[in-house]
């Protein structure tokens, strides 16, 4: 079965893409937007594309092989063995307003630092990681169009790279050694409180229907015609 594009608010995610460093591409597991009611009104920020590894298929079928996409979108677990399984995932997140790293990272971490701390995780580890990471975003300003690229090694260790546009560079970033925060940087995405209910929803949908088709190679697969999503 062909894997489609999703285009999110104009923004392209292609099929299959090349994480930085990555020895090999990713198919696109799901995308949709990010944003926050104000005042009423639901303003869009970001737009997210997550991409797992060949290896999720298998995977996650001893578990979630047969499940509807429904049953899937509903169930907190399906997320986190997606955060959490042993194989690499990738996250574009494009802007759809402007945004400084420090404002981005800002969020971020606090979120983490409050989840590690509720759940007794967070040690020195994690303080050195979440100042690593605030640091690589220090001198970023991300205008519509650009993206912060994360990429999620089964081991642990997370890449954080930036794109002036939608591309993806071939190397460079900062690699952060910390399992912790590599799954929490995805868990905030697509988690049980995850900022982006649409990618969770698109996730859940095209996951459920590759492993009722038993479709392992999707990275390989042709692509089929795109999805349009606009809210």
């Amino acid at each position: 079965m062909a894997v489609p594009e999703v285009v999110v608010e104009g923004v392209v995610f292609p099929p299959v893409a090349r994480p930085p460093g990555s020895a090999g591409s990713h198919f696109l597991g799901g995308a949709g937007v990010r944003g926050i009611e104000i005042g009423g009104n639901f303003i869009k920020f970001t737009a997210i594309g997550v991409y797992l590894e060949d290896a999720a298929v298998s995977a996650l079928a001893k578990k979630w092989a047969g499940k509807t996409a429904d049953e899937l979108a509903s169930d907190a677990a399906f997320f986190r063995d997606v955060v959490t399984g042993d194989f690499e995932k990738f996250t574009r997140v494009t802007m759809l307003l402007p945004l400084t790293g420090e404002q981005y990272a800002g969020k971020v971490t606090e979120n983490c630092v409050a989840f590690w701390k509720a759940v007794g995780l967070y040690t020195d580890a994690e303080g050195v990681a979440v100042e690593k990471f605030k640091e690589a975003f220090k001198p970023e300003t991300f205008p519509p169009g650009a993206s912060i690229l994360f990429t999620h090694s089964s081991t642990g260790v997370l890449t954080v790279a930036f794109s002036k546009d939608s591309s993806v560079p071939a190397s460079g970033g900062v690699a952060i050694e910390n399992k912790h925060l590599c799954e929490a940087v995805l868990e905030s995405i697509i988690g049980e409180h995850g900022v982006s209910p649409a990618a969770k929803l698109s996730l859940a949908a095209r996951v459920s229907e590759l492993l009722t088709k038993g479709t392992a190679g999707a990275a390989d697969a042709p692509q089929a015609e795109p999805v349009s999503v606009t809210a």
